[in-house]
């Protein structure tokens, strides 16, 4: 009983360490998701998103919304709702029951949200498409061509000039 309790803790303690052969494996899993820069990726994306959501619900509902308020009389989307059941009132007037309401406002609010960070994300996308096939681009000389693309392009041009050389001589032997 006393070795069995013996290999139990030395089990506990080597279930949470390096020691572990299955823990290594995880760990260098880890290390490789992590230094490949996925992790860092992923995290600048989701601290970037977390920003663009505060900026588009600013936009949204202090720049956009209070025209389209102006201009439907002044009247607020959020607290639009259609009433199904009305709230049941004590003598005192305190609530018993809570009404029963669809808030359509609410929904039209997301909607549009929901259209400017779509369309926010459509420009955004549009814009670094541009960018990405002028870096790509090796003979505009105003971005610097990454040099995987300069590489590729200077393989393709050799291999045109070996091909046509190729060419040139298989012809030539043809006569």
């Amino acid at each position: 009983m006393d070795v069995f309790l013996r290999k139990q803790e030395k089990w506990k303690s080597d279930i949470f360490t390096l020691q572990n052969p299955r823990n290594m494996k995880l760990y260098r899993e880890f290390k490789n998701f992590a230094v490949k820069g996925n992790m860092l990726d992923m995290a600048v994306g989701i601290i970037l998103g977390a920003s663009f959501n505060k900026v588009i619900n600013v936009l949204v509902k202090e720049v956009m919304m209070p025209p389209l308020s102006l201009l439907s009389g002044n009247i607020n989307l959020d607290d639009r709702r259609l009433v199904l059941k009305d709230a049941v009132l004590d003598a005192q007037g305190a609530v018993v029951k809570e009404e029963i309401a669809i808030g359509y406002g609410a929904l039209i609010e997301a909607f549009i949200d929901f259209f400017v960070i779509g369309f926010t994300i459509f420009v955004v996308v549009k814009f670094m498409n541009k960018v990405i096939k002028k870096a790509e681009d090796t003979k505009d000389k105003t971005v610097e061509t990454p040099k995987n693309i300069e590489l590729m392009t200077r393989m393709t041009q050799l291999l045109e000039e070996q091909n046509q050389l190729l060419g040139a001589k298989v012809s030539g032997q043809k006569k």
